[in-house]
């Protein structure tokens, strides 16, 4: 695996729930390479905008919000907003069920992707979310695509959300997961499909260690 010493990219693709985001930081870590978390970075907007009260539709109001916030990570790679982690809140359901929404904004992809291909051409990274590999990095020199049923992803999120203290139920957050995908495979700016050269990888019947073992297969590096 980049035995020349260039920096390289891994793009992991696929909706909500497959496991991507978890794949992603264990293969990071046994490569030793940068896991740019961007699903953070666009709840972190979400959120930001949720807290400004502003409307997605408020296009010169999002203009400023997204001139003036400073996101970042701390050293556990959770996301700072103004240097005030809210790692914890950008996971709750209020900003899951609103994401899709800002994220599909023109400005908001544009501002986001900048700064995740200047880190890109920085430093050899993995990199998670619905359009990396189709708009992000195109030129990413390995490039998968996360698919799993539903009803297992509305399962998984489930536990995750009620382990951290949510109140919901299993029906919200498969109706939840249902609108996302909807939502993020219909937007005109950057939707969410599988490019032409990525490895699908079903992880509806394989554990995460199993996902991240298929990767690093591909990648030709064994754990």
């Amino acid at each position: 695996m980049s035995k020349s010493g260039e920096n390289y990219v891994i793009a992991i693709d696929g909706g909500s729930g497959t496991g991507k985001s978890t794949t992603a930081k264990i293969v990071a870590k046994t490569l030793g390479i940068t896991y740019l978390d961007t699903g953070a970075m666009y709840r972190a907007v979400t959120l930001a905008a949720l807290d400004a009260g502003l409307p997605a539709e408020d296009g010169p109001a999002m203009d400023n919000l997204l001139a003036n916030l400073k996101l970042g990570f701390d050293a556990e790679n959770h996301i700072l907003i103004n240097g005030v982690c809210r790692e914890s809140e950008i996971r709750g359901m209020k900003v899951s069920s609103n994401v899709s929404v800002y994220c599909a904004l023109p400005s908001v992809r544009a501002a986001l992707t900048a700064q995740q291909r200047e880190i890109g051409k920085k430093q050899s990274c993995i990199l998670d979310g619905r359009d990396i590999g189709t708009v992000v990095f195109p030129d990413a020199k390995y490039k998968f695509f996360m698919v799993t049923d539903v009803k297992v992803r509305a399962e998984r999120r489930y536990k995750e959300l009620l382990e951290k203290g949510e109140k919901v139920t299993l029906e919200e957050v498969l109706e939840n997961l249902v609108e996302r995908d909807r939502l993020d495979s219909s937007r005109a700016n950057a939707p969410l499909k599988k490019a032409d050269d990525a490895i699908e990888i079903d992880t509806t019947h394989i554990s995460i260690q199993q996902q991240v073992q298929k990767i690093l297969d591909y990648v030709g590096v064994v754990a």
